[in-house]
């Protein structure tokens, strides 16, 4: 018989509410002939046929599931309407020609687990995650090169530490097409900035923040900015030209801030104040000098991976949280984020409110946020949620 997985009783239920993982303390045991990166069929302690997946026994996530319908067999015709629907809900953003950075398919949320699809242009950046899609990595290609249109190549940037819990090695590297350029100019928001997908952050470019960043806009006028932890600078530059007075942009890549200044210079800005150094060192310094700013922005990379690193991770999110507070003038503004999926949104909240005590400011929350809608977030899915977003006024 094909593969099948048997659950143990009463483990039935996130499955029937179409949660898309089976962890291995759900199964009581494996029938038929089961290989890596199989479909396998999946059975309730009942023996009622519950949903289908892709297996693998080196994760703790032993079970991705596909469907919940038994008719439908997982075939190319499966994948290929998974991925014109994932695209089909990006046209709005590939019709807008201000926009040309987006996300197309977001994995679990998108309905392909373990696929992740960026555009930059005329270039498409895919990860491949887990050992289901690994397997199935040149169908795939072959599959989006068939869907997207104006492409000249598609390059691989699967060298996340997530495969290492999925049995696999990071690969990156041309799949189809042309070789990218060095840099890949692209436009977001009638904004242009330059992306290097062979060793930028993530795909290359934070396009998660892009409506977060526009939001940014509207309270810069005439303020002193300083965007913490800037990488290339896409909040700041986005503060510069929504008429801040000054900008300040700190990291610890001399090469993320080369590139910083190339945005600014290509929007026509001529000067940015650019600092390299570790980011709680600098604004322990800006502490002790007495220097304030009217608005903050703090993108910190993923301090918590998993659920045994939330402690510390906390503590690093109230230590940079308590710094900010205490570098705003009376009325400042506050955009502070947390992109660690194991930190939930009320816990992170908690952490800031934590900090503003600390820091002895009274604040108010003005506003929430999240990642851009090209990044949904499956209702069955709510670990899709990783980028939690305040925006705080100090009074």
């Amino acid at each position: 018989m094909d593969g099948a997985v048997i659950l143990k009783p009463d483990r039935g239920r996130p499955v029937l509410q179409r949660h898309p993982w089976i962890f291995s303390g759900a199964i009581a045991s494996f029938e038929g002939t089961l290989a890596d990166g199989d479909i396998v069929e999946v059975y309730s302690a009942e023996r009622e046929w519950l949903a289908r997946g892709y297996f693998n026994s080196h994760s703790q996530i032993v079970v991705r599931l596909l469907t919940w319908q038994r008719d439908e067999p997982i075939d190319r015709d499966f994948w290929l309407r998974r991925l014109e629907q994932a695209i089909a809900a990006r046209r709005p953003l590939a019709a807008d020609r201000s926009t040309t950075a987006y996300r197309l398919v977001h994995a679990e949320s998108d309905f392909v687990p373990g696929l992740v699809v960026d555009r930059y242009a005329e270039w498409l950046v895919v990860q491949f995650l887990t050992l289901g899609v690994e397997c199935r990595k040149e169908e795939l290609v072959g599959l989006l090169v068939e869907l997207v249109e104006g492409i000249r190549g598609v390059y691989e940037r699967s060298d996340v530490e997530v495969r290492t819990k999925e049995g696999l090695r990071p690969r990156t590297g041309l799949l189809w097409g042309e070789e990218p350029p060095e840099l890949i100019e692209v436009w977001e928001n009638g904004k242009r900035f330059l992306v290097d997908i062979r060793q930028g952050h993530k795909t290359g470019f934070y396009l998660d923040q892009r409506e977060n960043r526009l939001r940014l806009s509207a309270f810069c006028a005439g303020a002193e900015v300083l965007d913490a932890f800037a990488y290339s600078g896409a909040f700041g530059l986005y503060a510069a030209l929504g008429g801040a007075r000054t900008v300040t942009l700190v990291d610890s890549s001399a090469g993320a801030l080369a590139l910083a200044r190339r945005h600014f210079a290509l929007s026509g800005i001529g000067s940015v104040d650019c600092v390299e150094g570790d980011v709680f060192g600098v604004l322990r310094g800006y502490r002790s000098e007495g220097r304030q700013f009217d608005l903050i922005v703090l993108d910190p990379p993923k301090f918590a991976s998993a659920d045994q690193e939330v402690a510390r991770a906390a503590r690093a999110y109230k230590d940079i949280n308590l710094l900010a507070f205490q570098l705003l003038r009376p009325d400042g503004i506050l955009f502070t984020f947390s992109c660690s999926g194991a930190i939930p949104p009320d816990l992170f909240q908690k952490i800031v409110f934590g900090a503003a005590v600390d820091a002895r400011r009274d604040a108010q929350i003005i506003g929430f946020m999240a990642q851009g809608a090209d990044h949904p977030v499956a209702l069955t899915f709510p670990e899709g949620l990783y980028l939690k977003g305040l925006i705080c006024r100090v009074r």
